[in-house]
C-alpha cells in the first residue's frame, strides 16, 4: 500500500525475491552495532523452516528499502506437534534514521499485527523465537527509541536475560578444578570428548531435561560437521551422561558458549564448573580469544556460576509481549 502522510511517497510490502541484500543493508544502517549480512539474513530468517514471505514487510522509498518489520508462526512444530496456534514472534523490525519520527515504524509493526490476526494469532512475542533468533529481546538501552514505541503499542516485558562475556587471554585453569578433574578421572569419569553413541544420550538430556532447542542445535550441529572436539561431557564411572557443555554450536562461531547444561542429581557437586573450565580451556587451545554467549536468565545460578568464573554482563535484553486479540 502508499503512505502518503509520509515525505516523499513510501510503500509498504510483503518480501519478494531480490531484497535480501537490500534488506540487510538497511538493517546494518538502522542498527550498525548490531548489524547483519545477506548470507546471514538468508541463513536465519529466509531459510529458516516456518519462514512465510508475506509476513515479511518491507518499506521502500523510491524503490530503496528504508524499513521491515518481520512477523512468524510455527507451521512446523517446534517440538512434538504442538503448532502454538495462537503464538506469533516479531524478532526484528527496524528503520533507517533519516525514516524515523513519521510513524513508519509504528506502520510496520501495525501491518505485522494484521497479518498475524489474520493467522490466528492473540499474542506476539518480541524476539525470543527459536528455531532462528539474531538477539533474544530488545536492547532497550542501545534502542530507547524502539523500545519506547513497543511500550505504547502494548508490549510488556515478560523476562529479561542478559547477554555475558569472558576474555581467554592468559585464561589458566585454576588449581583446584585441575585437581577436581583429575580426581574424577582417576575414579573412572569420561571427562572429554563424546564417542559418536555418546550423542544419543547427550541429545535426549539435553532435549528432555532441558530444552528442545537445545537438543535440536546439536543435532543440527553434528550433521551440518560440527567436530565433537567442541562438545565436553562428563559421563560417570557407570556410563551415564550427566552433563556437558560445548561452544561453536550456533553459526559455527567458535567464541560462542553453550548450551550447557548439568543434570539436577548432579548440580551442587562442582561438576558444572569442571565442565565450563574445561570447555574455556578447549576453547582457548582452539584460538579463541574470548567466550560469550546471547543468554543468561536474570539472578539464575547458572548467571551466578559464569560471574564467579570471570564472566561479565554485556547486555541485557528485554523479551516483550503484547496480546493482539482475536483475528476478525
Amino acid at each position: 500500500m502508499t503512505l502518503m502522510q509520509f515525505p516523499g511517497t513510501i510503500t509498504v510490502r510483503s518480501f519478494r525475491t531480490g531484497d535480501g541484500v537490500a534488506i540487510a543493508e538497511a538493517w546494518t544502517r538502522s542498527a550498525p552495532q548490531d548489524g547483519i549480512t545477506a548470507r546471514r539474513l538468508r541463513d536465519l530468517i529466509l531459510m529458516d523452516r516456518n519462514f512465510d514471505a508475506d509476513g515479511l514487510f518491507i518499506a521502500e522509498d523510491q524503490g530503496a528499502v528504508v524499513g521491515a518489520a518481520y512477523a512468524v508462526r510455527r507451521r512446523v512444530a517446534h517440538d512434538g506437534d504442538d503448532l502454538e496456534p495462537s503464538t506469533g514472534w516479531i524478532p526484528f523490525f527496524f528503520v533507517v534514521p533519516n525514516h524515523r519520527r513519521h510513524g513508519l515504524g509504528r506502520t510496520l509493526i501495525m501491518q505485522a499485527f494484521d497479518w498475524l490476526r489474520g493467522n490466528g494469532i492473540r499474542e506476539v512475542i518480541f524476539s525470543a523465537y527459536t528455531p532462528n533468533y539474531v538477539l533474544p529481546g530488545l536492547d532497550a538501552e542501545r534502542y530507547p527509541e524502539a523500545s519506547a514505541l513497543l511500550a505504547s503499542m502494548g508490549f510488556s516485558r515478560v523476562e529479561r536475560p542478559s547477554a555475558m562475556d569472558r576474555s581467554l587471554i592468559g585464561y589458566e585453569m585454576p588449581a583446584e578444578i585441575r585437581e577436581r578433574v583429575d580426581m574424577l578421572r582417576n575414579e573412572g569419569w569420561h571427562l572429554g570428548t563424546p564417542d559418536d553413541d555418546d550423542l544419543v544420550p547427550l541429545i535426549k538430556i539435553a532435549g528432555d531435561s532441558f530444552n528442545s532447542d537445545w537438543a535440536r542445535a546439536i543435532r543440527e550441529g553434528i550433521v551440518g560437521g560440527m567436530p565433537t572436539e567442541r562438545i565436553i561431557i562428563a559421563k560417570n564411572p557407570e556410563g551415564t551422561v550427566l552433563g556437558w557443555a560445548m561452544h561453536g554450536t550456533y553459526e559455527s562461531v567458535i567464541e560462542r558458549f553453550g548450551p550447557f547444561g548439568v543434570l539436577p542429581e548432579s548440580r551442587g557437586t562442582g561438576l558444572g564448573k569442571v565442565l565450563l573450565h574445561l570447555t574455556l580451556e578447549r576453547m582457548t587451545a582452539l584460538g579463541a580469544h574470548s567466550a560469550w554467549f546471547l543468554w543468561a536468565d536474570e539472578g539464575s545460578t547458572a548467571s551466578a556460576l559464569y560471574a564467579k568464573t570471570g564472566f561479565a554482563a554485556t547486555r541485557t535484553f528485554d523479551i516483550l509481549r503484547a496480546e493482539i486479540g482475536d483475528s476478525e
